[in-house]
């Protein structure tokens, strides 16, 4: 293999010594450095990262490292046949400025087809042939395309555009010079370009090249159609380079004070309002109202096999919006984008320069900037004005992989569930996840079998014969017989009793005291996963109620001065570091109010293992820490105030000192201490961080039922004692108890869970949740999540069928797989690549699966549910006594059904689920029948009697169902509706039964 690569290489470097600079020859040295860099990479390699050698081109799916001497910026190379891939701030060894900033091409196709390439700056095009010659003209206009931009990196901090050109030989000289393949081919003139212009105008049938005028992801397939046909006009057929135009024209000057009129968008009329009083009317501040486009909601909007191209859809609203800014733009010099700081604020903003762009709103005479505002305050929106930065492509690809991700499962697993499981509407990578870990929680609880125990709980006394103090205390048996319990050493009432009468009958001491002291350090500041946490825990609100209330207090809210402002920072954050100034405002606080004891000697650091550091903003807090709660009380709504109480308080507390406990324990026993009893209480010694939670000012939040006083009350009892003390029992209880199952999930145990995993982002667990029971896959019951049997019916069948999309770990993985796209440390569309061939397979593998298959998998795995209903537990069908009862799927609607396996023959149904039914009001539970219902036989025919249901309500039919023949059937009323079913009151309906039909003789 080295040795062809060996003959490749130098085959190649032979035909274009022209084109490469004399300073940095293509040596089989260099080569080898590359080649051994590939072989031990010092990054792990991905799943995706792969390697492969097709005929003579190299091919590389990672990201290498190169020294620090090479300067310019690339992401894949191509040299004729020969393709190497390099990491991101890393460079070609063939220098010259050849390869300039951001050059990126598609991978390589087999078969030695045209290969498809996309640029920022320069382009150099060979044969795709056999022998691999590269135009040596077309190599030299890049050279001096190169050498005319001047330093790349100089011009980027400028805000500079970036040129643009590419080279290829026209078709008819490659015919005639067949023959002549081996040898260089001849150089042209400096003037190539305005002669291959010219040439393009009559060569209709050359392929014509992309525009860098397109999006920075070129692969999106945009909505507007004659946008692109534009870009083909303007770009005609040239077979050599063409100078493309800048791309974004980003600037990175302070925008603030205003030099001209500015542009300003941000995503919400609230926040819009605030800003605007901000800045002034140099400034109009205009609202995007969310994204501007999303992916079209029809299949095919992703299309792996078109390198993952997408249709992008934009919504009627959308073009009003849209419309607003570009007229607005007029005049404009500055088009400022102050979306969200994360992911799909970075998308926002990338998406409204789309948008524009191809309207044609941006003209020459305007700068973009790019701009985040982590607080709406006056300071914090004027300091980030001052400075502005360009779109990060890395956030924007990770949210471009996130998006077709989400989407392919989504379209690929939902049209299998509504064929396999009519009425289950859809699937998602996070949510299936979710869905699952509620689902096996309740499999698990199920399945779970209690064990009985005794705890034997005693009160002692202190003997004093003078004295009228309760000192009453608690104890707990742990040693009997002189052997230590465990929990399952007492499993009977017997053995309980026995114990209890013994205890009763002896004499107690104090057998041995230890006193400690423990500290208990302040929790961390909010993030978005704990902030929704406690939000349940103490205030009883969802998830998405809370992020609800939490944006509202972020966007503003108008004072009691009539000033609108921010009252929390960003809260969609993974970062727990709060900023230095910030951090001193906290501390003077606390040594005002609380004193000097309660500030921490050093102000402590917080921080989080963040998978990708550019979304680790601050934690969540006020932006004024001295906007006390109580200031605040007749201005938020009682929600919004306890929500904001909640975050100053844990603000204010996480710079705060340790609380310090004082601990007791006392060992009882008898004289041969065969016996022993424990007793063991605490008291706060210094409050610490926990004085915050009971000041004043967080009254909202305080928990009433606190049982403070009867610990200190213990503690003191027993902090009297001492060793030998002689002890008097007062009472003795043996307490039965029995195991317990695990908990259902609530809302915040499930997001801390799913965090724990790593599965989705705490931004999106709200959204996730609220999905479930939009889905009816859940209900919440006491903010408790409990799964329908739907939800259990979809998790069994794509933890059946879609094993790897289900497990968790796989789930988390791909977490930090799309985490490491944002970080620029993955290729997104590799990412997708090898994730679409594995799950693509699963998706064939499904769709050729039988309805009944999947009946069989339902019947074995939820057998003990579908069936406990039945009467003494027989699968015999009641109706044809030959049948077996079996979970069957309805072929109409959405229903699930008990029916006889002897369909068509036997059409006995034993027990519905979900069907039409289910819609029906909630007021009228027991109108619903189970049809046929067998209510007896008469008495003089043996025929039997079935109560039904049909369009016009409930009615009793004699006889059963059969060609050629029309039963006899009578309506039944809503008073003798309940008696049928409780009493099979026949007598009225068999006498109407046996009236003569219209027709009859």
């Amino acid at each position: 293999m080295i040795l062809q690569l060996h003959r490749t290489f130098f085959s190649t470097t032979t035909t274009s010594s022209s084109s490469v600079p004399s300073s940095h020859p293509l040596s089989f040295c260099h080569f080898m450095l590359q080649f051994r860099a590939i072989q031990t990479p010092p990054i792990a390699l991905a799943p995706h990262a792969t390697s492969s050698l097709t005929g003579a081109t190299v091919q590389f799916r990672t990201r290498l490292l190169f020294p620090p001497r090479v300067t310019a910026k690339c992401h894949a190379t191509s040299f004729g046949n020969f393709r190497l891939q390099f990491a991101l701030n890393s460079t070609t060894p063939f220098g010259g400025g050849v390869f300039s900033r951001r050059f990126a091409t598609r991978p390589a196709t087999d078969g030695g087809k045209q290969k498809k390439r996309q640029v920022r700056a320069a382009v150099v095009r060979g044969k795709e042939k056999d022998g691999g010659a590269v135009n040596d003209a077309a190599s030299k206009e890049v050279d001096n395309a190169a050498a005319s931009e001047g330093s790349l990196g100089e011009k980027k901090k400028k805000g500079s555009s970036r040129a643009a050109a590419s080279g290829e030989e026209d078709e008819k000289s490659v015919k005639k010079k067949t023959a002549k393949q081996k040898k260089t081919t001849s150089t042209q003139e400096d003037g190539a370009v305005e002669a291959s212009k010219k040439s393009s105008k009559g060569n209709k049938k050359k392929d014509s090249k992309k525009s860098l005028t397109e999006s920075a992801i070129e692969e999106i397939t945009e909505n507007s159609a004659s946008a692109k046909d534009k870009v083909k006009k303007k770009n005609g057929n040239s077979s050599l380079i063409e100078e493309a135009k800048p791309l974004w024209n980003f600037t990175y000057k302070p925008l603030y004070p205003p030099t001209g009129k500015s542009v300003v968008v941000v995503e919400s009329v609230t926040k819009a309002k605030v800003i605007k009083r901000y800045l002034g009317d140099m400034y109009e501040v205009l609202p995007s109202y969310g994204h501007v486009r999303d992916l079209a909601a029809r299949s095919g909007s992703v299309r792996p096999d078109d390198d993952f191209s997408m249709v992008w859809e934009v919504p009627s609203p959308a073009w009003t919006h849209l419309k607003s800014i570009k007229v607005a733009l007029s005049g404009a010099e500055n088009l400022i984008l102050a979306s969200d700081p994360d992911r799909e604020g970075e998308a926002i903003a990338w998406h409204i320069i789309e948008m524009l762009q191809q309207q044609g709103a941006l003209h020459d005479n305007i700068s973009l900037a790019r701009v985040v505002f982590h607080e709406i305050t006056e300071k914090s929106i004027k300091g980030s004005l001052q400075t502005p930065r360009e779109i990060d492509i890395n956030l924007v690809q990770a949210y471009l992989a996130r998006r077709a991700l989400d989407y392919l499962i989504g379209f690929s697993i939902s049209p299998l569930l509504w064929r396999k499981l009519p009425g289950c509407q859809s699937a998602g990578r996070v949510q299936s996840a979710a869905l699952s870990l509620i689902c096996d929680r309740e499999m698990e609880i199920d399945e779970f079998k209690p064990k009985e125990y005794w705890i034997v709980e005693v009160q002692l006394k202190k003997k004093e014969l003078r004295s009228n103090k309760n000192l009453t205390f608690p104890a707990h048996l742990t040693h009997f017989d002189s052997k230590k319990l465990n929990q399952f050493s007492i499993t009977s009432d017997t053995e309980a009793r026995d114990i209890q009468s013994t205890i009763n009958s002896a004499d107690f001491h104090v057998v041995s005291l230890k006193k400690s002291k423990s500290r208990r350090n302040p929790p961390t500041p909010y993030i978005t996963s704990t902030l929704q946490q406690d939000a349940a825990n103490k205030l009883h609100f969802t998830a998405s109620h809370t992020m609800k209330l939490a944006q509202k207090l972020y966007e503003g809210v108008e004072l009691s001065d009539g000033i609108a402002v921010g009252l929390i920072t960003y809260i969609r954050t993974d970062g727990l570091h709060i900023s230095d100034e910030v951090v001193a405002s906290i501390r003077s606080l606390i040594i005002e109010r609380y004193g000097q004891d309660f500030v921490s000697q050093s102000a402590p650091k917080y921080y989080k293992k963040v998978k990708n550091a550019q979304e680790a903003h601050e934690a969540i807090r006020p932006t004024d820490i001295c906007k006390l709660p109580s200031m605040l009380s007749g201005i938020l709504d009682g929600e919004s105030l306890k929500l904001y109480t909640l975050i100053w308080s844990r603000t204010v507390s996480c710079q705060m000192g340790p609380a310090v406990f004082e601990q007791i324990q006392l060992n009882i026993g008898n004289p041969d201490k065969s016996i022993i009893l424990r007793s063991s209480s605490s008291r706060v010694e210094f409050p610490g961080y926990r004085a915050v939670f009971t000041d004043i000012v967080t009254e909202a939040v305080q928990d009433k039922d606190s049982d403070e006083f009867s610990r200190d009350q213990t503690f003191g009892v027993l902090n009297s004692l001492k060793t030998g003390d002689p002890l008097h029992v007062v009472q003795t209880e043996p307490n039965q108890h029995h195991t317990q199952p695990p908990p259902r999930y609530s809302e915040a145990s499930l997001v801390k869970k799913l965090e724990e995993l790593g599965i989705g982002r705490p931004s999106t667990y709200a959204s996730t949740i609220k999905v479930l029971q939009d889905r009816n896959y859940v209900t919440v019951k006491s903010r408790v999540l409990s799964p329908e049997f739907r939800g259990c019916m979809v998790s069994a069948f794509l933890s059946h069928h879609f094993s790897e999309v289900m497990d968790y770990g796989f789930t988390a993985d791909m977490e930090t797989e799309l985490d490491n796209v944002s970080g620029g440390l993955t290729e997104w569309k590799g990412l997708l690549r090898d994730y679409w061939t594995r799950f693509k397979s699963y998706c064939e593998r499904t769709s050729n699966v039988h309805i009944h298959q999947v009946e069989k998998m339902l019947e074995k795995k939820f057998g003990d549910y579908l069936f406990a209903s039945l009467p003494d537990q027989s699968r015999v069908c009641p109706s044809c006594m030959e049948g077996t009862l079996i979970f069957k799927v309805s072929r109409f609607g959405a229903g699930y059904f008990i029916g006889c396996d002897q369909h068509p023959r036997c059409k006995y149904i034993a027990k519905t689920l979900y069907g039409t039914e289910e819609e029906e009001d909630a007021s009228q539970p027991n109108s619903r029948v189970e049809e046929p219902k067998l209510l007896g036989v008469t008495s003089g025919s043996y025929e039997k009697v079935l109560l039904k249901s049909g369009p016009y309500g409930v009615y009793v039919q004699l006889g059963e169902d059969r060609k050629g023949y029309i039963p006899k059937r009578a309506s039944v009323s809503h008073q003798d509706y309940g008696s049928l079913i409780t009493h099979c009151c026949l007598y009225k309906y068999d006498q109407l039964l046996y009236l003569p039909i219209k027709g009859e003789k």
